[in-house]
């Protein structure tokens, strides 16, 4: 009987307990505002978590280049046409000089003159070589750049048909390796300086031809480009 009773009060105590906790974790729910509950539980949730570390998102280069050139240079990216969607293009220090956008690219051989000292266009244009008979006015075009002045020449489409041998010969004069070997549809992206001299090491030409069992597009080969940064201690 003794037992029994020690048993009771033992039972007791444990209900009489477990409802007063209950009845405190009641008083606490409704005095606590639900906002403040949620970020608690959500805290207490996030602990022994990992922190998650996010790498910033690279920081856009002038012409779209993956490093940035030195302060003391000029960042460049020719880019050829591919197909006829894409047109050809000529960035210099993150300006499009030659562009869809601009309104200023065409089929044949684009040219873009820049002024080597101020970094400025002097003038820009492109010579049909595929109808008309403009492979003159583009050697007058080249002849006519200042000295001191870089040239920037990419091809959209065809930019052999109705080239002229001196003008591949002048374009040669001013460091081509290419021109010469261009043929239809060929494309080619290079750039040179007048009046002064280019480092060895830049990026300055590069060609793809047209190839019925390679070529990207319909007729077309794939579009190439050449990039880089040119020292501005030059002249």
């Amino acid at each position: 009987c003794v037992i029994f009773t020690k048993d009771f009060v033992k039972l007791s105590g444990l209900l009489l307990a477990s409802l007063f906790a209950w009845y405190l974790g009641y008083i606490f729910a409704a005095h606590v505002p639900q906002e403040s509950l949620s970020t608690s539980i959500a805290y207490l949730q996030d602990i022994g978590k990992k922190p998650v570390l996010k790498a910033p998102l690279p920081k856009r280069q002038k012409c779209d280049h993956w490093s940035p050139c030195s302060p003391g240079s000029y960042a460049y990216r020719v880019l050829s046409g591919g197909g006829k969607e894409k047109l050809a293009k000529i960035c210099f220090e993150d300006e499009l000089l030659i562009s869809e956008e601009k309104g200023n690219v065409g089929r044949g051989i684009n040219i873009a003159i820049v002024n080597y000292e101020t970094g400025e266009l002097t003038s820009a244009n492109f010579f049909d070589m595929w109808e008309g008979d403009h492979s003159e006015e583009m050697v007058a075009f080249i002849e006519n750049a200042p000295q001191g002045s870089l040239l920037f020449m990419v091809t959209h489409d065809d930019g052999s048909a109705r080239l002229k041998s001196n003008a591949k010969k002048l374009v040669e004069a001013l460091g081509s390796k290419e021109i010469q070997n261009m043929k239809f549809r060929s494309s080619w992206v290079f750039i040179a300086a007048k009046g002064f001299k280019l480092p060895d090491d830049i990026e300055r030409e590069k060609i793809n031809h047209s190839d019925s069992k390679k070529n990207r597009y319909n007729g077309w080969p794939a579009e190439i480009q050449i990039e880089g940064c040119i020292p501005r201690n030059l002249m």
